[in-house]
């Protein structure tokens, strides 16, 4: 929890510095792709409060109402900023491309004054982009590095892998959005400078419009991988396996009946099993192995946070 805290904070504190770089870059220019690059920063900024409320959210003690507690609202935001980079980001900065392409009007052509001083305006852009660049990879360098260590914490064998499967969403969600605000920065970039090598300012709105596709494309897949969670994912197959075993591998077991995993938060699980026990067993030394599979299930996998194992005779 406190590794996806601190990468959300730094997400946060990139993308509002690189919000107010942009914004500024497009009021001196008017820049399509600047414009675009702002709806990008200013929504990913207001994305990381989100995450941050479901993290508190989430750190609520379990209740009577919620007995294996609060962790889903994890969950439940990650697939909100999901929503919103698809509805707010994505769709104006393909609005804003599109009409640029069609009308024109926009552009990185003549100069600007900053501080007494007059540059092309193509030079304020590629310095808001550059710094944006270095603000993202430093955001970026911190979600890249929670995910690796869980990567090999549960022996996936990579970033695709860790998509698939991690249920810590949230440092997910802030390495995706980093990864995307670099590749966007990346593609405004071109795009500016395609414009004042060709003077054609099409290229600059025709980068616009790209990011935000990628914004929509990136958008649709986060909200697939939060979906999975919401609806009751349970662990990996070849982890349930291995926990299947250390249920048989207990004092007194002869069967696993049925057993049963889910997601109740990022990084905890719920295990459920009817176990048939040796029908000579005291009621004590039931209450004993049920106790000790229990630990032993806990000891094997530090994911799993709730266990509830019903004995059959």
């Amino acid at each position: 929890m406190a590794g996806s805290k601190g990468v959300v904070l730094a997400a946060l504190f990139a993308n509002g510095a690189i919000a107010i770089l942009k914004f500024g870059g497009f009021l001196l220019t008017g820049s399509p792709s600047m414009l675009s690059e702002t709806y990008h920063s200013v929504s990913d900024t207001g994305n990381q409060v989100f995450l941050l409320v479901g993290i508190r959210y989430s750190e609520k003690q379990s209740s009577r109402r919620h007995p294996f507690g609060y962790g889903k609202a994890q969950f439940f935001y990650s697939f909100l900023v999901a929503v919103l980079l698809f509805g707010i980001a994505g769709w104006e900065s393909v609005k804003h491309g599109y009409d640029a392409i069609v009308h024109g009007g926009h552009g990185t052509a003549g100069t600007v004054s900053v501080a007494g001083a007059t540059f092309p305006s193509w030079y304020v852009n590629v310095a808001v982009l550059f710094g944006a660049i270095a603000f993202e990879s430093y955001a970026l360098r911190k979600a890249n590095a929670e995910i690796r260590s869980q990567i090999d914490q549960f022996g996936w064998s990579g970033l695709g892998e860790a998509f698939r499967k991690t249920s810590d969403v949230t440092s997910l969600t802030a390495f995706t959005e980093d990864t995307i605000a670099l590749l966007g920065a990346g593609l405004a970039l071109v795009g500016i400078l395609l414009s004042k090598a060709t003077g054609n300012e099409v290229y600059d709105a025709v980068a616009a419009l790209l990011i935000g596709l990628l914004l929509m494309g990136f958008a649709l897949a986060l909200a697939w991988e939060n979906k999975r969670l919401l609806l009751g994912e349970s662990l990996p197959k070849d982890v349930e396996a291995d926990l299947r075993d250390v249920i048989r591998a207990s004092s007194g077991v002869v069967h696993v009946d049925t057993f049963r995993t889910v997601f109740v938060g990022p990084q905890e699980a719920l295990v459920t099993a009817d176990v048939s026990l040796d029908p000579e067993f005291t009621t004590e030394e039931l209450d004993d192995a049920i106790t000790a599979a229990e630990t032993r299930l806990k000891e094997a996998d530090e994911r799993v946070q709730y266990v509830v194992i019903e004995p059959e005779t």
